[in-house]
């Protein structure tokens, strides 16, 4: 009986070659079914009515008929079932009627108010037939019973036809209801759940493409140089080997170095990448976490220090080691651990590492002072990092487009913070040009680089031809110790003069640990100013933003472009 009373709107597709109301073919079944039991008993209940009215008997049967009908419709118009129940209850008929109709009104999911008040007209009109029926019935037989026993069994009556089918159905329709909320919740859920899996999958894909972009530039940073400078070094070769044999076998060896130094950082690096894809393969087969750009840098730096120590082989093996042991010891990691794991630990390339940097160049045939202003003091190991990188960018472009330029490197080393400066003048046109190709993703990974510390990254042409990379890095780290220790000293001081206020000097410390996101911007936006500030000559030159790859072609006599 569960799919009597479905809801109009479940029949709206309808039942081939039936009215629309009827959802499947085995509800218009059921229905006409019913129906037909319903027409059978209220023909019985029309022919005995006929003769105790004394009409016709096809009368009677006539009323039957179209009485009993009426529960074909019970889906599609469930109140007109049981007002029609209710009339034919004046002719004693239509029982099955009246409860099959009172069931699928309850079970309609109508107002339990419409369904209160046609239960209680049924029951009112079962009650006063059954009392008139039952006194008539017992006078016929010469019985006169008591007004509460015709009472008594019209209440049964009435209760027993009415009551249990009412129930019914408002129990299968909040059944009913409850069933399709869940449902239509469980369709929610997983509309939620396929848009929170192409949602994951996209931020899957972002994530894919930021590594690697990540590792690109990673690689265009430890790779980039060395094979700029071993070009220039082959171009050299090839200008002296038949006039000065003794320097063409210097710069030979300086291209076998840096090529050996070259796929060294290269292996290092293919090593980490593969080193993390056996881990997640072996942790589960599913799983493709990221990797990790400290691990990329981890290799960066690994070769770039062995690259540090093999040609401090034949330059300075004794003063390349110090300066690996005094970075470390710096960093408070022990210096006797081998070297890779000493440079993985650090980080990457470092400060220190500038003066050999810049020597490279210098073997190169560029002429580059460098100029360091500033307490010597050691920062966090990506600002460090970075700074290397900016300056190892710079370098790099200078032997790109402005070969035989005047090279200056500056860096200052200040308080929670620290800026360098690589600037060259225009390009000598006696010199010869390397040919060394340009893609033009160095100085937008520097500035993502920085950016990403916080910093403020500036790069352009100068007012004398030539060309500008400045970067001003705050160390968080730095800042944090020096707030820490200004809270130490305040706190020591309030407890040396007690008679001070203290909730003025609390109020003054939160407002500086607790910068606002205004103050954030500002503070990077100045970063920037002063980037393009530092090292300007005059306040008449001014940073250009960065060019865009036809000026960057144009300033190819000028120095380095983007």
């Amino acid at each position: 009986m569960t799919t009597t009373g479905e809801s109009v709107e479940s029949g709206a597709r309808g039942a081939p070659g039936g009215p629309w109301w009827w959802a499947r073919r085995r509800s218009m079944v059921l229905d006409v079914l019913i129906a037909l039991a319903s027409v059978v008993e209220c023909v019985f209940e029309g022919l005995d009515f006929a003769g105790e009215a004394g009409i016709p008997s096809g009368a009677g049967v006539s009323l039957g008929v179209i009485v009993g009908s009426v529960l074909v419709l019970r889906r599609r118009w469930p109140i007109a079932v049981v007002l029609v129940s209710i009339a034919a209850s004046a002719a004693s008929m239509g029982v099955l009627l009246t409860v099959i109709g009172l069931y699928t009104m309850a079970a309609s999911g109508l107002p339990r108010r419409v369904t209160g008040v046609l239960s209680g007209m049924s029951i009112t009109g079962t009650l006063i037939v059954t009392v008139v029926r039952f006194q008539r019935d017992m006078a016929k037989d010469g019985y006169h019973p008591p007004f509460w026993v015709a009472a008594l069994v019209a209440v049964l009556m009435a209760v027993g036809i009415t009551v249990p089918p009412t129930l019914s159905g408002l129990y299968v329709g909040a059944r009913r209801r409850l069933v399709e909320s869940l449902r239509e919740r469980a369709d929610g859920l997983e509309r939620e759940l396929s848009l929170l899996a192409d949602r994951a999958e996209e931020r899957a894909e972002w994530a894919r493409n930021e590594e690697r972009t990540r590792i690109a530039r990673e690689m265009h940073d430890v790779v980039a140089h060395r094979v700029s400078l071993m070009v220039v070094h082959a171009a050299a070769l090839q200008a002296v080997a038949l006039k000065d044999p003794q320097k063409a076998s210097k710069n030979a060896a300086l291209v076998g170095d840096m090529g050996r130094q070259a796929l060294t950082e290269l292996r290092q690096m293919l090593g980490v990448l593969r080193s993390h894809e056996g881990q997640g393969t072996g942790r589960s087969a599913g799983a493709a976490d990221p990797l990790p750009l400290a691990s990329v840098a981890a290799a960066a730096s690994a070769a770039s220090s062995s690259a540090s120590a093999a040609r401090a082989g034949a330059a300075a093996p004794s003063g390349s080691s110090a300066s690996d042991a005094a970075t470390a010891a710096g960093r408070g990691i022990d210096a006797s651990a081998p070297p890779r794991l000493r440079d993985e630990a650090i980080g990457g390339p470092c400060l220190e590492e500038l003066e050999a940097l810049i020597e490279q160049s210098r073997a190169a045939g560029m002429v580059v002072d460098l100029l360091v202003e500033g307490a010597e003091q050691t920062y966090a190991a990506m600002v460090e990092t970075t700074a290397y990188r900016v300056v190892q960018e710079g370098l790099t472009n200078v032997h790109k487009h402005a070969p035989g330029a005047e090279t200056r490197v500056r860096l200052a080393r200040r308080l929670g913070e620290v800026a360098v400066l690589v600037e060259n003048g225009p390009s000598d046109r006696a010199v010869a040009d390397a040919g060394l190709p340009s893609g033009g993703n160095g100085l937008v990974g520097m500035r993502e680089r920085v950016a990403s510390l916080g910093g403020g990254f500036v790069s352009g042409p100068t007012d004398a031809g030539g060309f500008r990379v400045s970067a001003v890095l705050p160390d968080q780290a730095a800042r944090r110790e020096q707030a820490a220790r200004a809270e130490r000293e305040a706190t020591a001081e309030q407890a040396a003069r007690p008679d001070q206020a203290a909730s003025s000097n609390e109020a003054a410390r939160s407002e500086e640990a607790v910068p606002s996101e205004q103050a954030v911007r500002a503070e990077q936006d100045g970063r920037s100013d002063e980037a393009a500030r530092f090292g300007q000559p005059a306040a008449s030159e001014q940073a250009a933003p960065l060019p865009t790859k036809p000026v960057a072609d144009s300033l190819k006599g000028r120095g380095p472009a983007a």
